[in-house]
């Protein structure tokens, strides 16, 4: 009713300014009463309504009264408000210019960015493939001496990151001077000059890092994207071309052969790429354009290109038979504004006609295949939808798809997928995603990993993750990237009987198996859960965390992973939020990408987690004055 009444007032008096600003101010008041109120998914579905109201006086007037509530909260510096919603408030308002409240959308846009209601059902929709799936199994080892390759991740590469500068803020990324107490010389808390954990890295530490991986000499290497840094408040399409040219130039000049994937920052505004078919006023094209030029000089293959299209292509490895499948992940991203549609499409770009048909050709030529990506299909982020109809491919293709790459967690992880997810198990297990951690070292020691593969099947045979450890005090002289550990090593020799035989392949049922026992000795979880941060800052897991985080690792289909929504708990706590003792944003840590503390969908879960203790607070104190 009080949004009503405050139409009303707009209509009749919008035409006077001063009566125009109080009526923004009684907006943001009320809307931000509205967040503290919402506390189901009814009441959510009410607070977008509200915003879809406020979107229909304008992309302007919508942008101010989300500032003004962002402000109001606290959860961001001002200028960190005005800078994110700024950038990614058209496409907000675009969305809500499309949403029909109560709709599959909204309930979806309530679940993953507020998290006041439970994911809808994932909507029936059956891929179509031009012939049914063979009785052809995965092809066994081929005993021949394994080729190494390398995979690497999310570099966000800070090029304004400076030596000395404070690495304790208030902003998304520290070790830059804001202010003049950050300067070197004069905080008291100095970054070194191969970076923090409280901050992006300096390019100085891609350096070291390409230095170690040419070391290896492996054949080829995998990028899984995110080049871009995490001033997301700030970057526009000049910084995100100057970062590419600046990583992928200095790969170009360090390593060999590259293929590398689209990340969810690789565009500006951050996280926003719309499909062809929604009419926008934001475009990713300048970063496709922008990448296939790049990807193209890391290969030589003439098909790279192809990812001036939509940030995808299709490459066969020289000299081999394994087809390599760049695909662009974003469309499905939670945080991908564009996406929130009625009804919402079914394939966006026709990305997933276009993956049967790559994947078609390599079956039909006996070809292997790997497909690598930025964000991994089960995670909480990735709409349930789309995970859902990526897993028909994944299922029809199983023996063709040697192998799934990720980055975007930051951590060391992995799914696997089954072709019954009412039966998981070591028979049903049919594909394996491996989640590399990032070179950034927000969650952990900068790390890349080295693959054992055969040169036949393309099948991983072992993998071994070097890190540069950023608490040793000559890091910050010198980083040594040495091996951590090796999957075989930790993981084959627990098993029951160990598998351990250096030409034997890492298989979805050997992985399932991992987890079968991790669950009979907590030993083997506690390593894993140690590992995921690279043996830093490890947050405490048991009883329920660990069976949920189990289930997340048998659920390459995210309609499986066992998360339920929390209101404004759907978002990674960044490490600002985490040092500032703010009562209202310590949590325990739960799973979720690293990256998800970026943009203005995290910004919505932030505003609804900190509306619901300040209500919980007041609450309190009626109770005690009552008393």
């Amino acid at each position: 009713m009080r949004i009503l009444l405050l139409f009303l007032s707009i209509l009749a008096f919008g035409a006077h300014a001063e009566a125009a600003k109080a009526s923004t101010e009684n907006f943001i008041s009320s809307i931000w009463d509205d967040f503290k109120h919402a506390v189901d998914c009814g009441s959510c579905q009410a607070l977008l309504g509200g915003l879809k109201l406020v979107s229909g006086f304008g992309e302007g007037f919508m942008i101010d009264v989300f500032i003004g509530v962002c402000k109001l909260s606290g959860v961001e510096d001002p200028d960190v408000c005005r800078g994110i919603i700024e950038k990614e408030g058209p496409a907000l308002h675009d969305a809500f210019q499309n949403l029909h409240i109560g709709s599959h959308a909204t309930r979806t846009m309530c679940a993953s960015l507020i998290g006041l209601c439970q994911y809808p059902e994932v909507r029936s929709h059956s891929l179509e493939f031009p012939s049914s799936k063979p009785e052809t199994t995965r092809p066994p080892p081929s005993g021949k001496p394994p080729i190494k390759v390398v995979h690497f991740s999310d570099t966000h590469v800070d090029l304004f990151y400076e030596t000395g500068a404070s690495y304790e803020c208030t902003k998304p990324i520290c070790c830059r001077v804001y202010e003049d107490k950050d300067a070197p010389g004069i905080t008291k808390t100095p970054c070194g000059p191969f970076g923090n954990t409280k901050c992006d890295p300096p390019h100085i530490l891609q350096e070291s890092m390409n230095a170690a991986i040419a070391k290896i000499n492996p054949e080829f290497s995998i990028y899984t994207g995110d080049v871009v840094a995490h001033d997301i408040w700030l970057v526009g399409q000049a910084e995100a071309l100057e970062v590419f040219n600046d990583t992928y130039g200095q790969m170009e000049k360090d390593l060999g052969m590259v293929y590398a994937a689209i990340g969810n920052h690789d565009t500006a505004p951050v996280n926003l790429f719309p499909p062809n078919d929604i009419e926008s006023k934001a475009s990713a094209q300048f970063a496709y354009n922008a990448l296939a030029e790049d990807w193209y000089a890391l290969t030589g293959i003439p098909s790279v290109k192809s990812a001036n299209e939509f940030g995808s292509y299709s490459a066969m490895h020289p000299n081999s038979n394994l087809r390599i499948i760049s695909y662009n992940s974003i469309f499905y991203y939670n945080f991908n504004f564009y996406m929130y549609q009625d009804p919402m499409e079914t394939d966006p770009n026709g990305q997933f006609e276009w993956l049967i048909k790559e994947l078609q050709s390599a079956e039909d030529a006996g070809q292997r295949a790997w497909l690598i990506s930025h964000i991994p299909p089960g995670l909480t982020d990735h709409f349930r939808d789309y995970s859902q109809y990526f897993d028909q491919i994944l299922q029809r293709y199983e023996a063709t798809i040697a192998g799934l790459f990720y980055g975007h967690t930051h951590m060391d992880e992995f799914q696997i997928a089954y072709s019954d997810y009412n039966k998981r198990n070591a028979d049903t297990a049919t594909a394996m995603a491996y989640i590399a951690p990032s070179m950034t070292p927000t969650s952990g020691p900068p790390s890349f990993r080295v693959y054992e593969i055969d040169p036949v099947t393309y099948g991983v045979l072992d993998f071994t993750q070097y890190i540069a450890n950023i608490s040793d005090p000559s890091y910050q002289t010198d980083p040594e990237w040495v091996p951590y550990y090796s999957a075989k090593a930790a993981y084959g020799s627990k098993l029951s009987p160990p598998l351990t035989d250096p030409k034997a392949e890492l298989t979805p049922t050997f992985w399932h198996n991992v987890t079968v026992a991790m669950e009979s000795d907590s030993s083997i979880f506690q390593d894993f859960w140690a590992r995921r941060n690279r043996g830093w800052n490890v947050a405490t897991c048991t009883g329920e965390c660990v069976e949920k985080e189990l289930c997340m690792l048998r659920a390459a289909d995210a309609q499986h992973n066992c998360h339920e929504p929390e209101p404004g708990l759907n978002i990674s706590i960044n490490k600002r939020d985490q040092a500032s003792g703010d009562a209202s944003l310590e949590k325990e840590k739960i799973s979720g990408p690293e990256c998800d503390h970026a943009g203005m969908g995290s910004l919505l879960g932030k505003i609804a987690y900190r509306a619901r203790v300040v209500r919980e607070a007041e609450e309190r104190g009626l109770a005690s004055s009552d008393a």
